[in-house]
């Protein structure tokens, strides 16, 4: 993501991590207790009333610098930031979206059976 206007900043935890997804909850935590108090004074050191807090993980996502960080971008009603904008979204059917529910339920599961595995390991 190249520079996307004036007052754009990044919140980068000291420690190295290459992906959202590689980082520890607190450090992604601590990071985004911090959005509030930096969006308000970049919002108003920039006359915008709005701003995006944009991750990219992963390449496909547009991640071009591998060490976690997210973006806050000042927005003012208008700027035509990002073409994407202009499309309309679609709306996804009501049996895809529960299929879609479930398997992400089950990714979430397997996820936590294998957290417990390895604390259980690790005690």
């Amino acid at each position: 993501m190249g520079k996307c206007g004036r007052g754009h900043s990044l919140i980068i935890p000291k420690c190295h991590f290459s992906s959202l997804e590689a980082t520890p909850p607190t450090v992604v935590a601590a990071m985004c207790s911090k959005v509030p108090f930096l969006s308000n004074a970049i919002m108003k050191a920039t006359q915008c009333d709005s701003f995006n807090l944009v991750v990219n993980s992963g390449a496909a996502a547009g991640q071009v610098i591998f060490h976690t960080h997210c973006h806050i971008i000042p927005r003012k009603s208008g700027d035509k930031l990002w073409p994407t904008e202009s499309f309309r979204r679609s709306s996804i059917e009501p049996n895809e979206t529960s299929n879609l529910i479930s398997c992400i339920k089950e990714q979430l599961d397997s996820s936590l059976k294998t957290v417990k595995t390895e604390a259980v390991m690790q005690s």
